[in-house]
């Protein structure tokens, strides 16, 4: 924990579990086993800290395996930090935090030779020991470095857990956490979890540690079709809001243009058909085969991801159809095998050649900008917390990230924090933790669906004041019948649930739904990755601005508006001048 950090108010608010039977001790414990979460738990643990890394399911089963494209990083001849950074704010539309911005572009080329250098293998081009760069949307130069052709995070991940094993660290795996601990002055004292599964410690337990890293990845599993994997299902924030802390642009979910369309009842983690297809030339086509990305941005088919999927929505709209096309036929059958070989193979899974004929592409959930609020060293609203990767909010991707920025932002945070880690936090016990109020009534397993298919028909490309109050009121119905079954059951089918996985991962789905739509609600414009189509322009003078949500003691949400574009720090009491008066709960 930091050493000027001001607790926020601990809210005793937890999920329903048993007791932990069985407790460990550490410095640290890193939730998540992405690039993120790895990074920080090698760091920590090579500056002599006892570090314990849990993680959902196995070390490589995260998100970052899933990634396609590349990190992204000006390693080349004629690009530059400052070039990145442009690129960046453009794509942030207005709300990225500039210092974060320029502290990641500046420090990225460094993390990734870093990175090459504990194991990770890039392609080079051809006859040359140079890492081979490629384009993606939004940016003006090659600067995405790639690995496998397509299989960039899969060798990212598979160089970091080889690295931890040989490090020995310790890790827990098949553990879903619960809940932060926190001491008597809302100070972090380590986290409870759940083991599936047989091994050295089963069912609910607890890591008793002064710092906790959250590196537990996205949300995407909130809607029906996402690229998201399963385990995605917004823990981190969901324990960081229950914890008391800060979560911000929860309403900005960017939607992967280009995803393989499996027809309309499709749900559950959709194959990407990464950016990198259209950054070595793929056009964007309707049924007719008519390029309709040109002439609406100066980049065509590799503008940024928000003007690509709302191009893609409304072309489809106009027409009466499901999807557009990616069409990538003129590569040719040599460079689909060897320059996106996994794509090809998941395409032809599914019985599509794109070798020849074009590829059935729409939308679909792909990254959370927003989450748990952070500053340029990952700590939280939460002495003690730390949030790094997709859970986070740094303020580096504001309303749209740009490609291939994720990598690099959990690679770069994850250092700062470990560093802040080693020169302030502590190797002392965590204090005792405080017992926790009346525990938070969890949802039925089958509830699941029902979150889903609210939010993507609410919440979901294209929003608007109605279909926003319809997802409200329809969670709030879920939320009430939950809170009704856990008091009084008045029959069978209204029976609480049984503590158990599915009930908790649905239950932190639909505490993360719920701010996504209250903040969507509040935002009555159009910026990035948020699309009203009741308020379609963008409008700086009101809304070039973030909110900070909390979650009360009383299980109400709380909505401060910062006055700028730029966060408060997360150390220390926030100057009430930050804030407009905009303060009052939402149920």
């Amino acid at each position: 924990m930091t050493a000027t950090g001001t607790a926020a108010a601990p809210t005793g608010i937890r999920l329903t579990a048993p007791a932990p039977g069985w407790s460990i001790t550490a410095d640290v414990v890193v939730v998540g086993s992405g690039v993120a979460g790895l990074t920080a738990a090698l760091r920590c643990a090579a500056a002599g800290r006892r570090t314990v890394v849990v993680t959902k399911a196995q070390l490589d089963d995260g998100s970052t395996r899933w990634a396609q494209g590349g990190i992204a990083a000006a390693l080349g001849d004629g690009d530059s930090p400052e070039q990145h950074l442009a690129d960046t704010l453009v794509a942030g539309a207005g709300l990225c935090d500039e210092e974060a911005v320029r502290m990641l572009v500046t420090e990225g080329p460094d993390a990734v030779h870093r990175l090459i250098a504990a194991g990770a293998r890039f392609d080079t081009a051809p006859g040359s020991d140079e890492i081979a760069l490629t384009r993606e949307g939004g940016h003006h130069r090659r600067r995405i470095a790639h690995a496998g052709g397509d299989a960039t995070g899969a060798e990212i991940s598979r160089a970091l857990v080889a690295a931890v094993r040989a490090a020995g660290l310790r890790s827990i795996e098949n553990a879903l956490v619960l809940d932060l601990l926190t001491d008597a002055e809302g100070r972090t004292a380590g986290v409870t979890l759940h083991v599936m599964g047989e091994g050295q410690h089963d069912g609910v337990g607890a890591v008793h540690a002064p710092a906790v890293v959250l590196a537990t990845g996205g949300m995407g599993q909130v809607f029906s079709a996402t690229t998201n994997p399963a385990v995605s299902t917004g823990d981190g924030v969901a324990l960081a809001l229950r914890a008391g802390a800060e979560v911000s642009d929860l309403e900005f979910v960017q939607f992967h243009p280009t995803v393989l369309y499996l027809g309309p009842e499709a749900e559950g983690q959709q194959p990407l058909i990464s950016e990198a297809v259209r950054g070595e030339g793929a056009y964007l086509v309707d049924a007719d085969g008519t390029r309709f990305m040109v002439g609406q941005h100066e980049l065509a088919e590799l503008a940024p991801r928000d003007i690509v999927a709302k191009a893609i929505t409304r072309r489809a709209q106009e027409q009466g159809a499901e999807h557009m096309y990616l069409d990538a036929r003129h590569f040719g059958a040599e460079m689909w095998e060897h320059r996106f070989p996994t794509i090809l193979a998941a395409c032809r899974a599914h019985g599509i050649d794109p070798v020849t004929e074009p590829i059935p592409v729409a939308p679909a959930a792909h990254y959370a900008s927003g989450g748990v609020r952070t500053d340029l060293y990952g700590r939280t609203t939460v002495p003690g917390l730390y949030a790094c990767g997709e859970v986070a909010c740094t303020g580096v991707h504001g309303a749209n990230r740009l490609a291939s920025n994720s990598l690099l932002e959990g690679l770069v945070f994850a250092e700062r924090i470990a560093a802040d880690i080693v020169a302030n936090g502590t190797t002392a016990p965590a204090a005792a933790p405080v017992e926790a109020r009346a525990p938070l009534p969890l949802l039925v397993p089958e509830a699941r669906t029902a979150v889903q298919r609210i939010m993507t028909a609410g919440a979901g490309v294209l929003r608007s004041a109605a279909s926003l109050a319809r997802a409200a009121d329809d969670l709030d119905h879920l939320q009430r019948e939950a809170a009704e079954a856990a008091v009084e059951p008045v029959a069978a089918s209204a029976k609480a649930p049984e503590p158990g996985v599915e009930a908790w991962e649905v239950t932190n789905l639909l505490c993360v739904a719920r701010v996504l739509v209250a903040a969507a609600r509040r935002r009555e414009e159009t910026r990035g990755c948020h699309w009203r189509e009741d308020h379609p322009d963008r409008d700086d003078a009101s809304w070039r601005r973030h909110f900070r949500i909390t979650l009360g003691a009383d299980r109400t949400l709380s909505i401060h508006t910062t006055q700028t574009a730029g966060f408060p720090s997360t150390v220390g009491p926030t100057p009430q001048s930050a804030l407009t008066p905009d303060t009052e709960p939402t149920p």
